[in-house]
């Protein structure tokens, strides 16, 4: 009979959720330095060098991949034969687990959980209750996966109940193109199927947990090996994902997806119930086991595990951000890789939506937007000698709803993640603006370009208050021009998806 101790559990799961807010697995790291060698691509190669340097830059410094630190995610595998010497439950342990992570004073972790969804949606200050999920199996010990899964991958999760007839490779094809970018590839999906609407989006979930391991299933099939239907749909969709041409942050190329990840289960017979989960490229989970024996030992990786690569081009543009007037704008074509410095504004949903209440009852904004730039951003809090903690970029189109107002004040300039709606890039034509892109899971690349930062405006709302940052050679690209261009266009991949759902099928069912 084994016995695990309460302080061993919870100590295991602290620092497993602190291992992975800088600690990219190996296998990620390998799929994404591949990518990078092969793609032809510029503004993904870039994006994905910047990915690369960021996680080492990480895994040196041991502060978080991305700003996000996720909702705490924990798999408990229970065996029959343990027995606990606790006063918690299972459940009152991995919470405690994650609170000493969140707040760990050497590395504190962003806390994004809030309690009252529906109503006040109060942060807890502590990224607390985890989503835990427990099962009791055979055996003698307790394996545990831990995962931190952010809010712009979670945010594109789909679910659909097919009938029995209906294709999956061709809903996952269709579907792809109106997830855009914002789930931040190049990343893996996680694909669920069959059961309840509930299983199917949990064997979503917990198929992200396994290895990147394509390269295995496509050295089977080519042997001549018979593959079962799950290794068909991962190389059929792996092969098909890729060839829609999203690439890495949605700027095109080679590579989407690193990986697709499938599990089953038994279905009732008029269902199909098909769950699509992506993994970013801030990809953070690892696994232990407890035996009895004291805490899990989580083995630190090498630093040779991470390639050293450039990224950037030739065709680098240094802007000074205070110069810039709406009449110096037309200079940036999409496409074009800046640096900027000088002094940008941050702020994002919370910050937009304040403003915007305020210009709605008549009263004057707390900051002056005339000529500004705004970065969508919610960074982690500093620590030692830190002008910012890590400080990536968020969602943009989640602001799309405020920009027309916002822009009315004499902004210039948004910088955040991913595409912008079409009405979106109306507006930011008619108002002469541009929108620029830094790569989400780059976030402490990018904080490495902040010299100074100081809160003007909201600071109760902590790391949604609108700060004032000063960059230095901060790394954008031009995503939308001030005529309205974008350089993300999905509705291009739309059109591929519907040719490659076309195509026969490499791999048949």
């Amino acid at each position: 009979m084994t016995v695990i101790q309460k302080d061993d559990f919870i100590n295991s799961v602290a620092n497993a959720f602190q291992f992975i807010s800088y600690y990219h697995p190996k296998d990620f790291v390998d799929a994404v330095y591949e990518a990078w060698q092969k793609e032809t691509n510029p503004a993904a190669k870039n994006a994905m060098g910047q990915i690369l340097v960021n996680s080492r830059m990480s895994a040196l410094g041991h502060r978080p991949i991305c700003q996000d630190t996720g909702s705490a995610v924990v798999f408990v595998d229970i065996g029959m034969n343990v027995q606990w010497n606790t006063d918690m439950t299972v459940e009152e342990m991995v919470n405690e687990g994650v609170r000493l992570a969140y707040n760990n004073p050497d590395n504190p972790l962003r806390a994004s959980i809030l309690v009252d969804p529906i109503g006040k949606r109060q942060n807890t200050k502590d990224n607390t209750p985890a989503v835990v999920h427990i099962s009791m199996v055979k055996g003698d010990k307790v394996d545990v996966t831990c995962a931190a899964k952010g809010g712009g991958s979670e945010n594109k999760s789909k679910f659909a109940m097919l009938n029995p007839s209906d294709s999956i490779e061709e809903w996952i094809l269709k579907t792809i193109p109106a997830m855009g970018a914002g789930w931040c590839p190049p990343g893996v999906l996680g694909i669920g199927v069959g059961g309840t609407p509930e299983k199917a989006m949990l064997l979503a979930k917990r198929s992200l947990m396994d290895e990147i391991n394509i390269h295995e299933l496509q050295a089977k099939a080519d042997s001549g090996v018979a593959l079962n239907s799950v290794e068909r749909l991962r190389l059929n969709m792996y092969e098909k994902v890729n060839e829609l041409g999203v690439g890495a942050q949605g700027l095109g190329g080679l590579t989407t997806v690193v990986d697709v990840k499938v599990l089953d289960y038994p279905t009732h017979a008029a269902s199909k119930a098909v769950a699509m989960i992506p993994n970013c490229a801030a990809t953070r989970h690892i696994h232990f086991t407890l035996d009895g024996n004291g805490e899990a030992d989580l083995p630190v990786p090498s630093l040779s595990d991470w390639p050293e690569v450039s990224f950037g081009s030739n065709d680098v543009i240094k802007v000074n951000v205070n110069e810039l007037t709406k009449e110096t704008l037309s200079q940036f074509k999409i496409g074009d890789t800046l640096l900027l410095s000088g002094k940008i504004l941050t702020g994002r949903d919370a910050a937009h939506k304040r403003m915007v209440d305020m210009l709605d009852k008549g009263e004057p904004l707390p900051v002056d937007l005339q000529n500004r730039f705004i970065y969508y951003v919610g960074p982690v809090d500093a620590v030692g000698k830190e002008v910012v903690g890590p400080a990536g970029p968020t969602t943009s189109t989640r602001m799309d709803k405020f920009t027309d107002r916002i822009l009315d004040q004499g902004l210039i300039g948004m910088i955040g993640k991913s595409e912008r709606s079409p009405a979106t890039c109306e507006v930011i034509a008619n108002h002469g603006a541009i929108y620029l892109i830094a790569v989400g899971g780059a976030a402490y690349l990018v904080s490495k370009a902040i010299k100074a930062a100081k809160v003007l405006a909201f600071p109760e709302l902590g790391m949604e208050a609108i700060y004032e940052f000063e960059v230095e050679d901060m790394p954008v690209t031009v995503a939308v021009d001030n005529q309205g261009h974008s350089i993300h266009r999905f509705d291009k991949v739309a059109q591929q998806a519907q040719a490659v759902i076309a195509e026969p099928l490499r791999f048949v069912p």
